[in-house]
């Protein structure tokens, strides 16, 4: 699989470490940076990567910060990316379950690193159920502002 990743300075280490075990799995990933623990602006990151989830160059994305909220609510400006800030195998499960989330976000500063390789590797390997969520997710990408 293609995987999109970004991170601030915040969720620079871990990015680093999850694209290490991506890439040993098999999958390519895509680093859109940043690339230091340097203090950075996460938008210039993020969005280009979910940029390329939307545009179908990248099957998922993956963003890390500190807390990850910032970088989910870039992540979600763009149309087509379902980003789901995830904590914990559970929220990722569902994520992808109920919500097609094509790209997740984690927060360094809040989750261990072994929690956060579980979450990726549960959010990779669950399928979404479609069904009834079909037509929230609907809702949602036909949805402007």
């Amino acid at each position: 699989m293609r995987i999109a990743m970004a991170s601030d300075h915040a969720g620079f280490r871990y990015k680093q470490e999850i694209g290490r075990v991506l890439t040993a799995e098999g999958h390519e990933v895509v680093d859109f940076g940043t690339d230091s623990t340097v203090s950075c602006d996460y938008p210039e990151f993020v969005i280009p990567a979910a940029r390329a989830v939307a545009a179908g160059e990248c099957e998922r994305g993956i963003v890390l910060g500190g807390s990850g909220n910032g970088e989910a609510m870039a992540a979600n400006r763009v149309r087509g990316v379902r980003c789901a800030l995830c904590w914990d195998a559970t929220t990722a499960r569902l994520a992808r379950q109920h919500n097609d989330a094509n790209v997740i976000a984690l927060g360094e500063r809040l989750i261990p690193l072994a929690a956060a390789l579980e979450i990726v590797a549960v959010w990779l390997r669950t399928e979404f159920e479609g069904g009834r969520h079909v037509r929230r997710i609907g809702m949602l990408d036909a949805f402007d502002s």
